[in-house]
């Protein structure tokens, strides 16, 4: 058997470089051939050369110590043994199983035992972080929707941190899973406000070009279906997250010519509501419509509104100002989407706090 030796040279020739004093490599090219293929090495690929010819071993060489133990190779980079006797060292036991992290972000898609995605229970929660709740009535030829106005600090507007949008001329959405805590959840709070803003932003392009292909404006209806259709899709990749808002859809149908409001979920779920609520404080408000809602099955333009801006006080446990809230109505007989003003939401505080003060 043939072997060839090649030795690393140091840079002081005295012994290795600082960068590798407590080790340096020797390499060992041998080849299991005739002389003649040996010296043909030179001007030969190592590429056509088979895989059995050709062997490159690193092995790293520990200083010599008395009281250092001999060095030893990893067991996939030792030879077969040649003692009668002898055996291949067995592998280092693997280390014992982690316990799952309570944040579990690899069960994005996959169900746990007790059938729940748990991505999908973090988004609903994502949803509720304390902050902001959103209320709307479907009245008789109207509908409104109310949601707060939060900003994280007291020298921005709070105009610019609006969660309500107009999709189209008669279509309205409002999202809702902004937190209030800057400290601890600002990063949250930016994503889930961003969440709103794309989806806004996606909904109107999916409405301009449903009007350029069929002629008129999408239904409320189908706007639902798509909002929920695309994040039920992003339940269903381990490369995307679902999303961390609730969407109100709000309009006038324009073939039935009747009042349309409808949620979708996280998880992809829409439904159509004569009153719902939705973020931290929405059981509450909740209790309250169904309550009310019971006496009023068909309400007016100015109830409508007042019973959706009682709903959110009632909720919340405070006095509302024009400043706290924003307001969105579309109705039948002018089915454009529209935000009321400061003195129009005045004047409807008002007139609750004279009726429940009434009540009293």
């Amino acid at each position: 058997m043939l072997h060839k030796k090649s030795k690393l040279g140091c840079p002081n020739g005295d012994g290795p470089p600082a960068a590798c004093r407590t080790h340096h490599a020797t390499f060992f090219v041998y080849k299991t051939a005739t002389e003649q293929a040996l010296s043909s090495l030179s001007h030969t690929s190592a590429r056509t050369l088979p895989s059995c010819d050709l062997r490159l071993v690193l092995v790293a060489r520990l200083p010599r110590r008395a009281s250092a133990p001999a060095p030893t190779l990893p067991s996939r980079m030792q030879g077969p043994s040649t003692g009668s006797g002898g055996s291949r060292a067995p592998p280092p036991p693997r280390p014992g199983r982690r316990l799952p992290h309570p944040y579990d972000r690899r069960r994005v898609t996959v169900f746990a035992s007790d059938g729940r995605l748990y991505q999908v229970d973090y988004a609903m929660n994502a949803v509720k972080l304390a902050g902001v709740t959103s209320v709307g009535v479907r009245g008789a030829d109207s509908v409104c929707i109310v949601g707060q106005l939060k900003a994280k600090d007291k020298l921005m507007d709070a105009a610019s941190s609006s969660n309500m949008f107009k999709i189209t001329e008669r279509l309205g959405l409002l999202t809702t899973g902004m937190a209030v805590s800057v400290y601890l959840v600002e990063f949250v709070r930016v994503a889930l406000q961003c969440d709103g803003r794309a989806l806004a932003h996606q909904a109107r392009n999916q409405t301009a070009e449903f009007r350029s292909k069929w002629g008129y404006e999408m239904p409320p209806d189908m706007l639902a279906q798509w909002i929920a259709d695309g994040s039920q899709v992003w339940t269903q990749h381990i490369s995307k997250r679902p999303s961390g808002v609730v969407a109100m859809i709000l309009g006038i149908d324009e073939e039935k010519e009747t009042p349309q409001l409808f949620t979708s979920d996280p998880a992809g779920y829409f439904l159509g509501h004569e009153a719902v609520s939705a973020g931290s404080k929405d059981r509450e408000a909740t209790n309250f419509l169904e309550k009310n809602m019971k006496d009023h099955p068909s309400l007016s333009f100015e109830a409508t509104i007042q019973m959706a801006i009682s709903a959110l006080q009632y909720a919340l446990k405070q006095d509302l100002t024009a400043t706290d809230i924003e307001v969105g109505v579309v109705r039948k007989d002018d089915p454009i989407f529209r935000l009321l003003s400061a003195t129009e939401i005045d004047e409807h505080l008002k007139v609750i706090n004279q009726d429940q003060e009434k009540q009293s």
